[in-house]
């Protein structure tokens, strides 16, 4: 049988913490960290963090939409970061850290308004700044960003801001987390 995988691209912050987040779910078969939503072509991390690009910094999901929808990471998404806060995440601070979500379809599109206006009725009261755009270009981060809260627990960022994500996640999304075999 065929597996049909489906990809999704969202930023919510430094893609170091929704990598480490989103790389924990059950059906997510792969996340890539990088840059999207801008003008610039094949752009680098320094042109990025100098806010002079149009990108944010984001990830790009692929996952098999049997095992785990569209809809529940965008519900993932919106509980692991604050999308009222515009172009800003915590202390990271910049355009290349706001909420945005780049749909890749007119489905995708229709799911995160839909989020969007039930948490703002409900949680955020109309506050939500999250940029809903078509995807157009993604461009991978360099490879020392792939992966990094796995290489790297111990530096003091991933301990003071990923870490307490990860129990959140773990802790408010806990029967789709992937189960560790090893």
């Amino acid at each position: 049988m065929a597996i049909n995988l489906e990809m999704a691209t969202l930023g919510g912050g430094c893609f170091w913490c929704t990598e480490a987040v989103f790389s924990r779910l059950n059906g997510v078969i792969k996340v890539v960290s990088g840059y999207a939503g801008g003008w610039l072509p094949n752009p680098t991390y320094e042109e990025v963090c100098s806010d002079r690009t149009g990108h944010a910094e984001v990830v790009q999901i692929t996952f098999d939409p049997n095992v785990i929808s569209y809809r529940t990471l965008l519900e993932v998404f919106f509980d692991i970061h604050d999308p009222t806060t515009k172009n800003r995440q915590g202390n990271d601070v910049g355009s290349q850290y706001r909420s945005i979500i780049l749909y890749h379809n007119e489905e995708q599109r229709k799911i995160a308004l839909e989020i969007i206006d039930e948490l703002n009725k409900t949680k955020y009261h109309g506050k939500i700044v999250t940029e809903v755009v078509p995807f157009k270009e993604f461009y991978p981060a360099e490879d020392y960003h792939q992966s990094f809260y796995d290489r790297n627990r111990n530096y003091p960022y991933c301990r003071v801001v990923i870490d307490p994500k990860i129990r959140k996640l773990m802790t408010n999304h806990s029967r789709i987390i992937k189960i560790k075999t090893s």
